[in-house]
């Protein structure tokens, strides 16, 4: 995926972004059984990602949007009940607020 520098995108561009993203992580295979990822989609419960998974994400979010969105800082301010609930609609939240 490249990386792009336009700040203003919609809830639903990044959305689409972290869509790709997470199927890139996670795979067709597992996607297809998964359904359709929605704001709302849990990484831990819905999308099972393991900590593996969470960096790997957290690596191509900043290799796309650049080095305003710090998404390891951010995940660092967390205690480990707050990353298990963590949901896509927190992310695409974050990302929206660092890019404005």
């Amino acid at each position: 995926m490249d990386r792009i520098d336009n700040l203003k995108l919609s809830k639903e561009e990044i959305l689409a972004v972290l869509a790709v993203i997470i199927t890139e992580v996670i795979g067709d295979a597992f996607m297809f059984k998964i359904g359709e990822i929605k704001t709302s989609s849990s990484f831990a419960s819905d999308l099972e990602l393991d900590s593996i998974e969470i960096v790997e994400f957290s690596e191509k979010v900043k290799s796309h949007y650049g080095d305003k969105i710090n998404f390891h800082t951010w995940l660092s301010t967390m205690d480990m009940e707050q990353i298990f609930r963590l949901t896509v609609g927190d992310v695409v939240k974050h990302i929206e607020e660092c890019l404005n």
